[in-house]
């Protein structure tokens, strides 16, 4: 079996940087599973695994464009401390949501604290970089009805409801 549409794909996968820093990685835990076709993984990703089979392991590298995006300096805003009322201690690194000029919510990271000025960041933490994976294909079978419907694998390594 080939990892096509509406398959659910298992895999054991390593992410660096342009570096060579570990970013994330399976190892020492379960595989990452996900349907194909659906989203669930990074464009670019998901495409250069399309046709691959069990066992098969591959290195792709993915340019910002098909992974997070290119990095939006107009995502990153001044806001001051008396937007965030009811969080006793900001610190760098604290996440929040917030909504996106298009009305949509969106993950904002404060990057800096001076005075009663915090800058956010609206981008993904990823956004501009170019990613390299190292994967090892582990598992391929049919998604079930629900699974399609749903957009995403259930139970072992999936979503549970």
């Amino acid at each position: 079996m080939l990892i096509a549409a509406n398959k659910a794909v298992s895999i054991d996968y390593t992410l660096t940087n342009d570096a060579g820093e570990v970013i994330d990685s399976s190892a020492g835990g379960a595989p990452l599973v996900y349907l194909q076709g659906a989203g669930n993984i990074i464009p670019g990703l998901e495409k250069a695994l399309e046709g691959k089979a069990v066992g098969e392991e591959l290195k792709v590298s993915v340019e910002p464009e098909d992974a997070y995006g290119e990095y939006a300096a107009e995502l990153v805003s001044t806001l001051s401390r008396s937007m965030f009322e009811g969080v006793d201690e900001l610190e760098v690194g604290m996440q929040f949501h917030a909504s996106a000029p298009d009305g949509q919510m969106q993950i904002v990271t404060i990057r800096d604290l001076d005075g009663d000025d915090v800058t956010v960041d609206g981008n993904h933490p990823l956004a501009g970089q170019r990613l390299t994976f190292q994967v090892k294909i582990i598992d391929i079978r049919d998604a079930s009805q629900e699974e399609i419907a749903h957009g995403h694998v259930h139970g072992e390594g999936g979503h549970h409801h």
